[in-house]
């Protein structure tokens, strides 16, 4: 009587829980806990090594700025005596060398990076715009152009480096000796024009990118507005004004911000094209920061310095995320 009542009850149970929607088999529920759980295990090794290569180092980067770390405790800087926050009271004291200094390479820093990244955005928008139409060689020309990109950074600027020699560089020999645009041949590794050189590079490495950015973006656009848009009288520069340039909204959006931090974060460029000692025209914040660390071996400021501009980078992008996000929420309203 008892084996027959407990069989009913399970078998009540198991109608009930098969006919109860929310309850699910516990295979189907392992099923769809390894779907969800899946993605997360695929993506761990990724975050493991980006721990490893960017917050660990960030984090002793940090501590490091507390320390009075110089050459007497860099055999064992876990030794080094605390310091607080007296090396960034050093390095924003714009009355002191130090501070004085920081200011002008932070300044070089900003005019540098609003010139490049602005030059960069031109001439990608100009050839983007170029290379809709359709004409012969134009594959041939879309490939000569991302060559800038597609070279290694040090093979690109060591080229640009022997080119504006001064003696027997090809930069003095066009405008110089054939042109005859300049008095004398002009020293461009050194100088005040050590930052048109800079400038020069920069542009020369990442307008591709920038090209190739938004020719994508500009397929996403119908050319049945251009086409509306002629019908109607309008002209190349209203077309783009009207349609292009507010197409492009959201691309040019990550664009600039993309240029920006990689502008102002550049250490390549001026360390191949100059070396350890760059000209006080082109001495960007980031060689700054390497001379103030590796030179003037001392790196509990070079790492407030490192710090400080971390913080400065995340303002920055945090402002332009915000104030981009606003105009979003206003053109949809």
């Amino acid at each position: 009587m008892t084996a027959t009542a407990t069989a009913a009850q399970a078998t009540d149970e198991g109608t009930a829980r098969k006919n109860d929607p929310g309850a699910a088999p516990p295979r189907r529920r392992f099923e769809r806990l390894r779907r969800i759980g899946l993605p997360y295990l695929l993506l761990l090794p990724a975050l493991l090594l980006e721990l490893l290569v960017h917050l660990v180092p960030m984090v002793i980067g940090i501590v490091v700025s507390l320390r009075e770390l110089t050459q007497f405790y860099i055999r064992d800087w876990s030794t080094a005596p605390w310091s607080g926050l007296d090396n960034y009271s050093v390095v924003v004291d714009f009355d002191a060398p130090i501070g004085e200094a920081l200011l002008k390479s932070f300044v070089t820093t900003c005019l540098f990076t609003v010139l490049s990244v602005g030059l960069c955005w031109l001439l990608g928008a100009a050839a983007a715009i170029f290379m809709q139409d359709t004409f012969r060689g134009r594959g041939l020309l879309r490939t000569l152009f991302l060559v800038p990109y597609a070279l290694p950074v040090y093979a690109a600027v060591m080229t640009w480096a022997f080119m504006f020699q001064r003696d027997k560089g090809l930069i003095n020999h066009v405008l110089h000796d054939q042109l005859g645009l300049t008095d004398s041949a002009p020293f461009w590794l050194i100088g005040d024009n050590s930052f048109i050189a800079l400038l020069v590079v920069s542009v020369w490495k990442g307008w591709p990118f920038a090209f190739l950015i938004m020719m994508a973006g500009l397929q996403n656009i119908p050319k049945e507005l251009y086409e509306a848009a002629a019908l109607d009288g309008a002209g190349v520069w209203q077309q783009i004004r009207r349609i292009t340039l507010p197409s492009l909204r959201p691309v040019n959006q990550v664009l600039v911000l993309v240029l920006f931090l990689w502008t102002f974060n550049d250490f390549n460029t001026p360390f191949v094209l100059f070396g350890k000692a760059a000209p006080e025209a082109a001495n960007l914040i980031s060689i700054h920061i390497y001379q103030s660390s590796f030179q003037a071996w001392n790196f509990g400021t070079g790492s407030a310095m490192s710090v400080l501009l971390l913080l400065f980078l995340l303002v920055v992008t945090g402002v332009y995320l915000w104030l981009t996000s606003r105009e979003k929420k206003a053109a949809d309203v």
